[in-house]
């Protein structure tokens, strides 16, 4: 069993980071370029801020937060794009279960949209009854200029920002790994094992990837990462992939998903543990939208394997979802708490009454 864990949580680690990888590379290259056609209309805010929440990992979150406080959008925008938002635990959703996670992400926007729009129009109703500026009100920073990153931040040479290319070790670590990775999926080394006549209490057996076609599709999105490794700037690899992917990000995931996987093992070949969490639905919501309220990656990824393993129904995974948004909320902490536990109450709320409504009609 514990082989089998590690090689399920080296599975989902290399998935998940190579999809970070991907748009972390994607958000350089286009040099804030999905900024510039931001409609000034509480429906357009709303639309990209729900956009930018659906984009895997922080990097929306945080753009959308950046909006935010510097007055771009709107405050139904911000409660959108945090309703959207799966944070980092979006990459293991389509790692784990892909196709539900991309019905899961279709719901989740109508959601957003849906709850942005009622927020801004219920606000804009309410300040214009007191006659108060709703900007004043949330307590967003003097500053409203918006700046985007500069020539430094691109990651492949252009012709115009070129910049230094070297050999280096962390550039070459960060090659082998990918290309182990890849040699791993194409000789089926990180298949994974499924005892056949056994009950899921006696071993931990995860349905991770059952379509063939996620297997050739990172397989290719891999030798793309390392052609980026191949012409991305030191800046670029150092900072971007290595400073912010593998060495934040790379050994909280893998952290969270053996202890979680190790758990779960251990629990259902000891305990009884299924049958108590499947037959607590009600608990589970209350103990999903709790989680959330926390500003960070790695709890939420407790509820996702959860229901990848069969062990909590839907109503519990779509409440998580709802509540958190990863660790992409931190910087509006900062900049304004006001906003940011307004913010939290509206989508708590909305995570519990879209868990229990879930539960109410049997899902």
């Amino acid at each position: 069993m514990i082989a089998d864990i590690i090689r399920n949580s080296i599975l989902i680690t290399g998935l998940v980071v190579i999809m970070m990888m991907m748009i972390e590379s994607l958000n350089i290259e286009s040099r804030g370029m999905i900024f510039s056609g931001l409609k000034r209309t509480r429906a357009g805010q709303v639309t990209v801020a729900t956009l930018l929440g659906l984009v895997p990992g922080c990097i929306g979150g945080f753009a959308a937060v950046s909006l935010y406080t510097h007055r771009i959008i709107s405050f139904g925008a911000l409660v959108a794009m945090m309703i959207a938002s799966c944070g980092d635990e979006a990459f293991m959703m389509l790692a784990m279960f892909p196709q539900k996670a991309m019905v899961i992400f279709v719901f989740l926007f109508a959601l957003a949209m849906a709850c942005g729009i009622t927020v801004d129009m219920l606000r804009d109703k309410a300040f214009s009854r007191r006659h108060i500026d709703p900007e004043t009100a949330d307590g967003l920073p003097e500053d409203d200029i918006f700046e985007l990153h500069e020539g430094h931040d691109h990651g492949t040479a252009d012709g115009q920002t070129r910049e230094r290319r070297h050999l280096g070790w962390r550039r070459a670590v960060m090659f082998l790994g990918v290309l182990l990775f890849i040699a791993a999926l194409v000789t089926g080394k990180l298949g994974h094992y499924h005892p056949h006549g056994e009950h899921l209490h006696s071993e931990l057996a995860l349905n991770l990837l059952s379509e063939d076609w996620m297997y050739v599709l990172f397989g290719i999105l891999s030798i793309v990462v390392l052609g980026v490794l191949c012409l991305a700037s030191d800046h670029f690899v150092e900072e971007h992939l290595w400073n912010h992917i593998v060495r934040r990000h790379l050994p909280v995931i893998f952290g969270w998903t053996f202890g979680v996987l190790a758990l779960l093992g251990a629990g259902m070949h000891y305990l009884d543990i299924e049958s108590w969490i499947s037959g607590n639905t009600a608990l589970m919501i209350l103990l999903a939208v709790a989680v959330g309220i926390i500003p960070e990656s790695g709890p939420h990824m407790i509820f996702v394997t959860l229901y990848a393993s069969g062990i909590v129904p839907l109503p519990v995974l779509l409440a998580s979802c709802i509540a958190q948004d990863g660790h992409s909320s931190l910087p509006l902490l900062a900049e304004s708490k006001s906003s940011f536990f307004k913010a939290k109450l509206v989508s708590c709320t909305v995570a519990l009454a879209a868990g229990f409504g879930a539960m109410l009609l049997g899902y």
